[in-house]
């Protein structure tokens, strides 16, 4: 049987046998827990925010942890409630990283590795000082785990390896032969501090080089070990990734993530974790880390995965598996958006959250626009064009499923240059949508509240109503198209009261009726918020 007939026959199976099965376990899940996941994202009245507060191309001048410092009150103030940082730990590219190529752990901008002391965002005293500086302001901080792999060995080692089909890791091409890596992690600068483990060869399954055949860029299964379990089907088996892969089954590699976390955690003292391309790691050893930490610190930490697919019935399993453990990233919902935005007003908004654990699964939903990876010349490019961008962001700011999170690089813009996959080089501007968020912030902290009723009964002109709680009583009403301009008639629940358009893309004030019903309308390709005078 083919890769692809195999996967379809898994999407198949879980459509029809398992994914009722986990939808129930799922619900349970959150029954049991909903109280604590709420209060894990700032609580049932707080409509917390978070920014992604990086793009992938901040210049590495290793001043962001400053930059967080010096406007942590400012962001509070606009409505964010939490910060996800980058990688905070030292990078195989030293100050040039982003920090995706995990090369120390411990290694937080203290020692001189990898060519540089700081990251590329400032040193270990400024990172902890921003930190610091935003829990002061209200803000929670949740740190980036790269936990998948190493790159930057420091020395090679010599080893039996076996190569695979990097289209399907699981046919080898061959038996086992002598091969020579980069997989010695001895870590000059630190030494010993804060942990004496050296990491070797045997601590890994994978890598992607081999030293006698320089540019051999084969994927190599070290001999002995096996694929891990419960990871992405893609590529037969998509446990490698990049580097040297961590061999989650060795009694060393969970027992230093779990003291790292550990230290972490009374080092810096975050509130929560962004893990990194968790489709490729054996999914129970998260179940585990999670638990451990928690145990550790006796707090409930917010913890949100990377699962990088549209295979809506791959996210309801691994909800599922990690018992609600971890929100996931609506990847499904950013692929949404992206389709409409390149449809030149065709696109049909009745559909635009079909498919999508926004829909689906809105208390495990992290909602985004775009990310460092989806930025133009990243290698999962998949741009939410600039028009569009308010009213997704609309969508995931004002509505009551899901937990949004802003895109730095949307926020503030960004400017930079770099090649594409054609080699040709491009300068890239990103628009800074400010001014719109800032007033989509305000909206979302002051009238997004209570019972949502929604309209999305026209192929472009959508919308939706929020009537307002006991401690947020005024109402609001959300009107967008990707086509033309219209109105629709929506039930605000608020008799003969006037409304204004916070966005002052509409000039004019609407009157609702005595039956709370108000005719509100919108400007083509555009996003209207009505809320009370």
């Amino acid at each position: 049987m083919s890769i692809s007939e195999r996967l379809r026959q898994a999407a198949s199976n879980l459509e029809t046998t398992v994914l009722p099965k986990v939808k129930e376990q799922v619900a349970r899940v959150i029954r049991e827990n909903l109280g604590q996941i709420l209060e894990n994202r700032g609580g049932t009245e707080i409509n917390g925010v978070m920014m992604q507060y990086f793009h992938w191309y901040n210049a590495p001048s290793g001043t962001l942890w400053n930059e967080v410092r010096d406007r942590a009150h400012e962001l509070s103030k606009a409505g964010f409630t939490a910060l996800w940082l980058p990688p905070a730990y030292k990078a195989s590219g030293g100050g040039y990283d982003v920090g995706y190529g995990a090369y120390d752990l411990f290694d937080l901008g203290e020692f001189d590795q990898k060519g540089s002391i700081p990251t590329k965002y400032g040193t270990k005293d400024e990172y902890i000082a921003a930190v610091k500086a935003a829990q002061s302001a209200g803000i929670q901080i949740y740190a980036d785990a790269v936990f998948n792999h190493k790159n930057g060995g420091d020395a090679e080692e010599e080893f039996d390896a076996i190569p695979v089909d990097s289209n399907n890791r699981s046919r080898d091409l061959g038996g086992p032969r002598r091969i020579k890596a980069w997989t010695a992690y001895n870590f000059p600068g630190r030494g010993d501090k804060y942990s004496s483990m050296k990491w070797r060869w045997w601590h890994f399954d994978g890598v992607n080089h081999n030293m006698y055949q320089p540019g051999d860029s084969t994927i190599y299964r070290i001999a002995g070990k096996s694929l891990e379990r419960n990871v992405e089907l893609q590529m037969g088996n998509y446990d490698f990734l990049l580097g040297c892969d961590f061999d989650m089954e060795h009694p060393e590699v969970r027992g230093e993530l779990k003291y790292w976390g550990e230290w972490l955690m009374d080092t810096v003292g975050v509130d929560g974790f962004r893990l990194d391309a968790i489709k490729h790691i054996q999914g129970d050893f998260f179940n585990e880390w999670i638990d451990h930490l928690e145990h550790y610190t006796q707090r409930n930490l917010f913890v949100v995965g990377e699962y990088w697919t549209e295979n809506l019935a791959a996210l309801h399993w691994y909800i599922g598996y990690t018992g609600g453990r971890m929100s996931l990233f609506d990847v499904p919902l950013h692929y949404n958006f992206h389709r409409a935005s390149r449809s030149g007003g065709h696109f049909d908004m009745r559909t635009i959250l079909n498919g999508t654990l926004m829909k689906e699964q809105p208390v495990f939903a992290a909602t985004f626009v775009d990310n460092h990876d989806s930025q133009p010349l990243q290698a999962l490019e998949s741009v939410v064009e600039s028009w569009f961008k308010p009213l997704a962001y609309a969508l995931i700011l004002l509505r009551r499923e899901g937990y949004p999170c802003v895109f730095y690089a949307d926020y503030y813009g960004a400017h930079y240059k770099d090649k594409g996959r054609d080699g040709n080089e491009y300068e890239i501007w990103l628009d800074s949508h400010r001014s719109i968020l800032d007033k989509l912030l305000y909206a979302r902290r002051h009238f997004a509240y209570g019972p949502q009723y929604d309209y999305f009964d026209h192929p472009d002109v959508i919308g939706w109503t929020r009537l307002g709680s006991e401690q947020h009583p005024k109402a609001m009403a959300v009107i967008m198209s990707d086509g033309p301009g219209g109105s629709k008639w929506m039930e605000v629940g608020k008799p003969n009261t006037r409304f204004y358009d916070l966005t002052g893309a509409v000039s004019d004030t609407i009157t609702t009726n005595e039956h709370g019903w108000g005719e509100f309308r919108c400007n083509g390709g555009s996003v209207s918020v009505w809320v009370q005078k």
